[in-house]
């Protein structure tokens, strides 16, 4: 990279949010240019689950399953209640893609990989250092003395953002909403081929999860809630002792074997409280604590917010900056302000046993609801869909999962037009 250096637009991050960003740019003719402080490919502390509106997202955006090694469709999902009973949830069979478990250390390097097909321009590893507003213009420079000048930079660098605490924007003392953790297990047996939820009383409103990935292998993990009877220095502890219950090793296998090291991460869920734009700084995904906050779940909000600012910017253009930013944060109120409000509330009604059994129940009570309360699980449609009559259609309980049609029947991605709330909740 040059010493200085000049782009349309500077995206510092390359995980989902960065990419989707960039990759809706990069195809509307703009010069985007990613910076990011990892070489790819690199592990990203997650679940590894997408959902139904990550799936619909990633397909709009080009990404075929068939790019991606450990890509695993589930079609079930096994509840474990607080009182031990086990609830099968189905999701469709036949209508595409409801659930799908993809490491991070594929699917973030695919989706680079796609943000360079479209034409960005990627320099990795390169640190953000600092950042400087003008009036028609940004400045940024990097730990290895680049300066680099853009009309937007786009702030994907995760819940430490250190772009947002650049411009002054962050929360204080700020450390995430939920703690998580997680380890990789092989030789698991076959009871750990389903995807399974345990709601374990001393985890609520958290729960533990195994997500499996072909030849035997899973994401096995928890999150509790910050402030919770647990903080970080109990994570590992709970973690030995969640393993040694007979019920979840049952699950796991006598023979299932752990990978590698365990790790810990926070998860960030203050969409309505953080500024989604400064001035000509734009932030995305993590940085802007989009995750769900009653699962934790944060890479369908990524991809949203990060094709919210692409789409703000190209219609507002280099010089109408305040309009840019305004639009960005009209779209992410939209599309996922209801829902973010809604899990919130939710998340409160899963601290008790009593009431998450409950819920649990009437999920359970017949085929339909077993089979939509699963599809509302994995945000086939929105959280708060009761309360936000707007988005209401006939169609809402029918729509198809994603990778339905071959991606290869004439629709590229050059040709295929923005999601919106509108279009997939009608």
């Amino acid at each position: 990279m040059d010493k200085i250096f000049e782009t349309e637009i500077l995206i510092i991050g390359g995980g989902p949010a960065g990419c989707a960003s960039a990759i809706e740019l990069a195809r509307a003719g703009r010069n985007v240019t990613i910076i990011d402080k990892a070489d790819f490919p690199r592990d990203k502390c997650c679940g590894d689950g997408l959902t139904t509106d990550a799936l619909r997202i990633l397909e709009r955006m080009g990404l075929k399953p068939t790019s991606v090694s450990n890509w695993n469709n589930i079609m079930n999902v096994v509840i474990h209640s607080p009182r031990g009973n086990v609830i099968e949830l189905p999701l469709p069979k036949g209508q595409g893609q409801y659930a799908a478990i993809v490491p991070r250390l594929e699917l973030d390097e695919q989706l680079l990989n796609l943000a360079r097909d479209a034409g960005a321009s990627i320099y990795t590893p390169v640190r953000f250092n600092s950042i400087n507003q003008l009036d028609e213009h940004v400045a940024v420079t990097t730990s290895s003395g680049e300066r680099i000048l853009a009309r937007y930079v786009i702030a994907a660098d995760g819940i430490w953002s250190s772009v947002r605490k650049a411009v002054g924007a962050g929360i204080s003392n700020y450390r995430g909403d939920w703690h998580a953790f997680r380890q990789y297990f092989s030789r698991t047996g076959p009871e750990a081929q389903h995807l399974r939820v345990w709601f374990e009383p001393d985890l609520l409103p958290g729960y533990m999860w195994l997500f499996p990935l072909p030849g035997q292998r899973a994401n096995v993990g928890f999150g509790v809630l910050r402030g919770s009877r647990y903080e970080v220095g109990d994570l590992g502890k709970l973690w030995n002792n969640l393993l040694e219950r007979p019920h979840i090793r049952e699950v796991l296998g006598p023979k299932a074997v752990a990978e590698g090291t365990r790790k810990a991460w926070p998860i960030p869920t203050r969409l309505n409280e953080l500024l989604p734009f400064i001035g000509r700084v734009h932030f995305v995904g993590d940085a802007i604590g989009a995750a769900d906050p009653m699962t934790g779940e944060g890479i369908a909000q990524a991809l949203r917010t990060g094709r919210s600012s692409a789409h703000a910017i190209i219609k507002s253009g280099p010089f109408k900056a305040q309009q840019a930013g305004e639009l960005h944060q009209k779209t992410i109120a939209a599309e996922l302000g209801h829902d973010h409000r809604f899990a919130g509330q939710l998340q409160k009604l899963l601290e008790r046993s009593e009431t998450t059994e409950l819920a649990l129940e009437l999920a359970n009570f017949n085929a339909w609801t077993r089979r939509n309360f699963a599809r509302w699980m994995f945000e086939d449609y929105p959280r708060a869909l009761v309360l936000t009559p707007n988005r209401w259609s006939s169609k809402i309980f029918n729509f198809d999962g994603a990778y339905q049609k071959n991606l290869n029947s004439g629709t590229t991605p050059e040709t295929m037009t923005p999601i919106t709330t509108g279009e997939i909740y009608g």
